[in-house]
């Protein structure tokens, strides 16, 4: 493969976020899939139930994150079954970073470059990143990956405030994926926004963006 192929095959963009809140986690992304300079999927799932209490945002190669997103949510309910107890977010997170390390040191082609945040609830509700190279970050206010999470930072940074609720969270999550909507090329076409509270994963909204030329 010509090392211009490669590049255009990393050339991949996504804006993902998660908000951790008094009462649960808020996780929200774009709906874009791209190379390069093509849209390659207007409609891109890009957040993934693992468990009744846990939920990843995927950032990067699409067919490591879905492949990655697979191996976890039955790696874990294998787990759960043979300790007889549900998995913890945190042993979660340790779980989804091993196989990130081991993904990106592969000999490959074409690198498997993927990054997750992981939301879920426990004891209380916790926020992790899980890094391209397999390092865990836990956050105790918010997160955000991709080619567009440095204009979503922006709008975190600026109105995130400790204690929020869920409900306010989903607000916050809109306001900063448009935010990259609107400024990187990589980010668009719609958003996704769930949440993960005590009462488990539940999804709040699918909105997509009409860009065709009205005649």
């Amino acid at each position: 493969m010509e090392m211009q192929e490669k590049e255009k095959l990393m050339k991949t963009g996504t804006t993902t976020v998660g908000i951790l809140c008094k009462d649960g986690v808020v996780l929200a992304a774009d709906k874009r899939s791209s190379a390069g300079y093509m849209v390659a999927n207007k409609k891109q799932v890009k957040i993934v139930q693992i468990s009744d209490n846990m939920a990843v945002t995927q950032a990067g190669l699409v067919s490591d994150a879905q492949l990655l997103s697979k191996i976890a949510k039955a790696e874990i309910k294998l787990k759960d079954i043979q300790t007889m107890r549900g998995t913890t977010v945190k042993e979660a997170a340790n779980l989804l970073a091993g196989l990130l390390y081991q993904n990106i040191r592969k000999m490959s082609m074409v690198p498997g470059i993927v990054g997750f945040l992981l939301g879920g609830y426990d004891t209380e509700p916790k926020l992790f990143e899980l890094g391209v190279d397999g390092s865990v970050t836990r956050f105790d206010n918010f997160a955000s990956d991709g080619s567009g999470s440095v204009f979503a930072l922006g709008v975190l940074e600026t109105l995130y405030q400790e204690g929020i609720t869920v409900d306010e969270g989903i607000k916050l999550a809109v306001k900063a994926i448009n935010a990259a909507l609107r400024r990187d090329m990589a980010t668009g076409n719609g958003i996704d926004v769930i949440t993960v509270t005590s009462a488990g994963f539940k999804h709040i909204m699918t909105k997509e963006v009409d860009t065709r030329v009205q005649e």
